[in-house]
């Protein structure tokens, strides 16, 4: 249509020449002694018309002609740089792909060819990185001198020092890397990472609420860092009692957990702060049920064990059938010498479990009760469940639980 369009305007121009000219009546007279020349008007302007054409091609040509070395090298220079963002495309495919060893070889081709080769250093470093050769990624990240990827070069500093467990040195990249570009998410993450590597459980805990308020991490993946600070906290600080219970009162009651509780509840027994492990627990499988806790409420010793029993007498209905649950009732009432109510909860404990705990507990019993004759299998089955789990021999296991100890 365009074509059809150009073809009509020039066949109008061409009548309109025509009729132009045969109006016209005028000439054009030349005279260069000795010669005279008259030259239709309409004659001349078209060898005008001509030669002016004629007269910007031959320059035109001439300029092409000298200008041709540097557009061919202009040429060259613009194939050269498709060809470098085509291979750079492909480094790039090539690292998703996780074929390392051509991505790291085409990473070198981009650099080359001076084609962004900051990024392709840092493609070729990450490829380097994936292929476990420490040498290349030291090499090219040497060769990233471009002050606007100084941010991609510290994270994947930061990245592969975490990988190969330097963790301070990750945590000082960090450090470096906030001073530049501040703190988003993939720092924060790597930062997490690299505080859990150097056991700074309380930068751990800072930075695992701030991702989950960011709506960075997942409220169970959350709770459970939070959960591990929290305990390998309350590890470091287990031998001092009064720093304990100060850190235990801080704790967050939305942060507390079963695993928690029982780590808490541990170490307060271990320093005799029984009360309060006593009400952790309660509080706890109040909440959310767990047997391990439940076990560990067996290990409680207060003044009075009565309001103890009683609770967990409350937990046996909707929980028959846990045997930890059995076997903590069968101690506080063998810890309140209530012999009777000590044998049914342990047997009961025992038929639905064969716990080494539950044997112990019953030859106890039995022992204080003055029936070494009961006492004696429940220690050797206790004493064979050792040595099935490889601590001592079979034979030395049972020898040395079968001497009963005398009467006081």
């Amino acid at each position: 249509m365009r074509g059809l369009l150009w073809l009509l305007a020039l066949c109008a121009v061409a009548v309109g020449v025509s009729l132009a000219a045969r109006v016209n009546d005028g000439y054009l007279l030349l005279i260069v002694p000795p010669y005279r020349i008259e030259i239709a008007l309409s004659l001349a302007i078209i060898l005008f018309f001509t030669l002016f054409v004629l007269i910007y091609l031959s320059f035109r040509t001439i300029g092409l002609t000298l200008s041709l070395p540097g557009r061919v090298g202009a040429f060259r220079a613009r194939r050269r740089r498709e060809k470098a963002v085509a291979s750079l495309h492909e480094t790039i495919r090539l690292l998703f792909e996780g074929r390392y060893s051509l991505a790291l070889k085409k990473a070198g081709e981009v650099y080359a060819a001076g084609q962004a080769p900051g990024l392709a250093a840092l493609l070729a470093a990450r490829a380097a990185q994936r292929l476990g050769e420490p040498e290349k990624e030291q090499e090219w990240l040497g060769r990233v001198d471009d002050p606007r990827l100084d941010p991609a070069r510290l994270m994947l500093e930061a990245d592969i020092a975490i990988e190969r467990g330097d963790f301070r040195e990750a945590v000082t990249v960090l450090h470096a890397l906030q001073n530049i570009a501040g703190r988003h998410i993939a720092a924060l993450r790597l930062e997490l990472r690299a505080q859990q590597g150097c056991g700074n459980w309380q930068e751990v805990l800072r930075l695992a609420r701030l991702l989950e308020k960011r709506e960075a991490l997942l409220p169970e993946l959350a709770q459970e860092i939070k959960t591990q600070a929290h305990q390998e906290s309350i590890r470091q600080q287990r031998a001092d009692k009064g720093q304990l219970l100060d850190y235990l009162h801080q704790v967050p009651a939305k942060e507390r957990s079963a695993a928690l509780t029982h780590t808490s509840c541990e170490a307060l027994l271990e320093h005799g702060v029984d009360d309060e492990a006593q009400r952790m627990i309660e509080k706890q499988l109040d909440m959310q049920w767990d047997s391990d806790l439940v076990r560990l409420y067996g290990q409680v010793r207060v003044g009075d064990l009565t309001p103890c029993i009683a609770r967990a007498e409350k937990w046996l209905p909707q929980h028959p059938d846990d045997a930890q649950l059995l076997l903590s009732l069968g101690r506080l009432c063998l810890a309140q010498r209530l012999w009777g109510k000590a044998q049914i909860y342990l047997e009961a404990s025992l038929s639905l479990d064969d716990q080494r705990a539950v044997r112990l507990e019953l030859a106890r019993l039995f022992e204080q009760t003055d029936r070494w004759d009961e006492a004696m299998p429940h220690y050797r089955a206790a004493a064979e469940k050792l040595a099935l789990r490889g601590s001592v021999p079979l034979r030395l296991a049972v020898t040395a639980q079968a001497v009963p100890r005398l009467p006081a």
